[in-house]
């Protein structure tokens, strides 16, 4: 966890954030949040994850800064019986909170609300390379490779255990219908050229996992 508080810390200072111990006890009260007991796939792994997409492709952001602490902001706040985009909508009010209070300027801390909000639907208006970034890292689970992918998907289902089977599968096949009809699931060419076939197929098949049976051959 040392090494995550280093890199919130770094990312913090980057948009203008005051030195202190504030920044070091604000990083630890995220990670409390991304510990959660209830998370299984939304967890310090997806957030470890997010960061290194990010880094390795900063060069492709505006802000790469804003990026970073977007990415520690965006599913802070993880509540799967929440309703819509609540979780998105709360981690955003949480991440003006965590910025104002460390002494980050009122644009940046703005800027990275409007990343987090980003990643309710993944809709990235053309030309925000910041938001490509932060958007693209956040599905990159999905191009993984099939066992991966089934891991993830297995462990979103077990944050979901409170949801029957039925509504649970109407649910997440609703969930994987809307990624499949964007238009692109990753934007920033380098990602896309390499993840774009190998996510919609593993989207098509966890969908077809999740179709009714039909009914039985006579």
């Amino acid at each position: 966890m040392t090494d995550l508080l280093d890199r919130w810390r770094v990312a913090a200072r980057g948009v203008g954030a005051e030195p202190g111990a504030g920044s070091t006890r604000a990083g630890r009260q995220l990670l409390a949040r991304w510990q959660e007991p209830h998370r299984h796939y939304h967890t310090v792994a997806h957030l470890t994850a997010v960061l290194d997409v990010v880094d390795g492709h900063a060069g492709l952001a505006d802000r790469a800064d804003l990026v970073r602490l977007a990415a520690w902001c965006h599913d802070a706040v993880y509540d799967p019986r929440a309703d819509g985009d609540a979780n998105e909508r709360d981690s955003a009010t949480l991440a003006g909170s965590v910025l104002a209070g460390l002494g980050v300027p009122a644009p940046a801390v703005a800027e990275v609300q409007r990343l987090v909000l980003l990643t309710a639907g993944h809709v990235v208006a053309p030309g925000d390379r910041d938001g490509a970034l932060l958007c693209d890292a956040d599905l990159a689970v999905l191009a993984a490779q099939p066992p991966t992918y089934d891991r993830y998907a297995a462990a979103i289902r077990r944050e979901y255990a409170h949801v029957p089977e039925p509504a649970f599968r109407a649910g997440r096949a609703a969930v994987l219908r809307h990624l499949l009809e964007l238009p692109a699931l990753f934007r920033l060419p380098p990602l896309a050229d390499r993840w774009e076939r190998p996510a919609r197929a593993n989207l098509r098949r966890e969908l077809a996992t999740l179709s009714p049976p039909g009914p039985p051959a006579r």
